[in-house]
């Protein structure tokens, strides 16, 4: 990809100016922008309760003000629940207080015991130790005063100030709560007419484009948010089960923090598990209790981590795991626990837009889950690091799941035709060609072994030296030297027999071989040849064994070398169908009319050549 395409090339997103004024921005404007973010991230989370309201029938106004309404008083009927659960807490402090005491104090006996054994130990043997206690024993000096004791005591306040406190401490938070619900009013209100304003912002010849956007936002988003607050609420109604059970007191109190907590990426959990551990820790005289609530607490955050967050709204949150930290460290430094609270949900909006705004792109491809680049360019990338381990690897697991007529389409056809292409543009080194054919030897090699044994989970590599620069003409050796010249029995039915055939060149024989593994996988009896060179006395003498001979789609240097060999492969074999298989596209129109002249048919993938010659097992797999 040329200099000039790439996301970290364009002034706007690298100029040090524009991030400088960006971050200065949101630092010094948070007193705006966090009400008015925190009011459109609540917005994207009720939407999915607004549109359900709406299919029951309600219209928009009458579902707006039903979810508001609904989901206010369930925040204000927790809120209550709550204060009561901390106010009753509170209470109940002073009577945990000599259990907490004896356990600060085993604690501290258990961790500075070596440290004061190891000082008594060291002063024992030190000469400036023995000194010091001589001039503590012989105590002051005849004629020294004593110093007279000073004891400072702090005022009661009085119930005015006590009052006044308490009002500047819960001012800030219920106030900044009072502005973001109005907010949220207005949006969900006028959330159509604020479409409109986005459209006209971006410009009429962009419409289709912030459509797609907006749309994205206001269902993909919104949706994850509320399957989160789903999943996090039953996980607040499960830990508190779990600790009523237990017989911890409040356990409804240390359930609700848990599932908020939630909220705050990877950090939130395990403060809510180390919380809920000291509490019961200082409630408790022995260490069973604790230890049994903090491995049910870790037990359910494994298991809704794993196995039910990606079952109900994908693996984590679209974001990459150092993402995660890295977009909490940022927004907590920018607007503190607000910022680190909404963290995720904002850096997920952003990721989003940027699928779609340019101006955005590069967050989504530093933050988004997947980097954004295809298999076949993943497979490339590997290709030219030399990681044959990490290819092999995800062959195994790709061919788990899907063919590898698809792995050779999708995967490894199109990843070696990048490193084709950039060969011929000078743009890969020799060390890295060599790198290429090495990597790429020891895949085809594993390949070819695996399908011998008919199971890709039984892999084992071989060592195959670089000298063997032909793979293609490597493998269909190794295949004769196992099944004969023939690679196989001439004891056969007619017609029965699949022939692959390629020209005398690295690139044909190798597709080649690829496409008689790939055939193997459906069709018992597959074999190959090269044109051009003495073929088998079954090819010349016995044609009538072959029913379908494939023929690797020529480069545009070799076809007139191509054509020849087609028409004596045709000679050879008059009642086979010949078919070709053309991945690539943008191929000249003389060309492609030169090619379909000389077969009987031209495919556009090894899949549809499995289809074609298995068309029973195509059609029972689409049913």
């Amino acid at each position: 990809m040329a200099l000039k395409n790439t996301v970290l090339s364009r002034p706007a997103m690298s100029s040090a100016v524009t991030i400088t004024c960006a971050l200065g921005l949101l630092y010094f404007g948070r007193p705006v922008l966090e009400p008015l973010v925190l009011a459109l991230i609540l917005s994207l989370v009720i939407s999915p309760l607004i549109r359900v309201f709406n299919r029951w029938g309600l219209g928009f106004f009458t579902s707006t003000v039903v979810s508001l309404l609904l989901v206010g008083a369930s925040v204000a009927a927790v809120g209550a629940v709550l204060a009561l659960q901390l106010v009753s807490v509170t209470k109940e402090l002073p009577h945990y207080r000599s259990a907490i005491h004896t356990k600060i104090e085993r604690i501290q006996e258990l961790t500075e015991r070596p440290f004061v054994r190891l000082a008594a130990e060291l002063n024992a043997v030190s000469p400036l130790a023995k000194s010091t206690g001589h001039t503590a024993a012989a105590g002051l000096p005849r004629n020294a005063m004593q110093p007279i004791p000073v004891e400072i005591r702090t005022p009661v306040p009085a119930a005015r100030d006590t009052v006044a406190r308490f009002v500047s401490v819960i001012s800030g938070p219920v106030g900044e709560a009072g502005l973001v619900f109005v907010l949220l009013v207005f949006i969900l209100l006028e959330h159509e007419s604020l479409r409109e304003r986005a459209v006209r912002l971006a410009g009429q010849g962009d419409v289709s484009r912030t459509m797609r956007t907006l749309v994205h936002a206001a269902e993909g988003v919104s949706r994850f948010f509320f399957s989160q607050l789903i999943v996090n609420i039953i996980f607040a109604l499960t830990v508190s089960l779990g600790l009523w059970l237990l017989q911890v007191p409040h356990a409804l109190l240390w359930g609700s923090l848990s599932g908020l907590l939630r909220f705050v990426p990877y950090v939130g959990a395990l403060v809510a598990g180390l919380a809920i551990t000291v509490f019961v820790a200082a409630i408790d005289p022995g260490w069973t209790l604790a230890l049994s609530c903090m491995a049910l607490f870790a037990a359910l955050e494994v298991v809704v981590a794993n196995i039910v967050e990606p079952k109900v709204y994908g693996h984590s949150s679209g974001l990459s795991p150092l993402a995660v930290i890295v977009s909490a460290l940022f927004w907590g430094t920018m607007w503190g626990p607000a910022g680190l609270l909404i963290s995720t949900p904002l850096t997920l909006c952003l990721v989003v837009a940027g699928r779609h705004i340019r101006a955005l792109e590069a967050i989504t491809i530093l933050f988004a889950d997947t980097p954004g680049v295809s298999e076949a360019e993943r497979f490339y990338h590997r290709v030219l690091a030399g990681s044959s381990t990490a290819i092999i690897e995800h062959a195994q697991a790709y061919l788990r799941r899907n063919s590898f007529a698809r792995y050779c389409d999708h995967v490894l056809l199109p990843g070696l035709d990048l490193a084709m292409r950039d060969r011929a543009l000078g743009l890969i080194d020799q060390a890295q060609q060599d790198r290429i054919r090495g990597t790429v030897i020891a895949l085809a090699d594993t390949l070819a072994q695996a399908a011998s044994g008919s199971r890709y989970g039984a892999w084992r590599r071989r060592k195959v030296s670089l000298a063997e620069a032909n793979i293609g003409a490597h493998l269909r050796h190794a295949r004769e030297a196992r099944l004969g010249t023939f690679q196989g029995s001439l004891d056969v039915p007619l017609h029965s027999v699949i022939l692959c055939a390629s020209l005398a060149n690295d690139r044909d024989e190798f597709r080649t071989e690829l496409l008689v593994l790939a055939l193997r996988e459906v069709c018992g009896d597959v074999r190959s040849i090269v044109l051009g060179q003495p073929q088998p006395e079954p090819v010349t003498e016995k044609g009538g064994l072959v029913g379908t001979a494939f023929i690797i789609y020529p480069d545009e240097a070799a076809l007139d070398e191509w054509r020849v060999l087609a028409g004596e492969l045709r000679e050879y074999l008059p009642d086979a169908t010949l078919v070709t298989i053309r991945h690539r596209t943008g191929v000249s129109p003389s060309h492609q009319s030169a090619v379909e002249q000389s077969v009987d048919i031209v495919l556009r993938s090894f899949e549809e050549g499995l289809a074609f010659v298995t068309p029973e097992k195509s059609s029972a797999a689409k049913r």
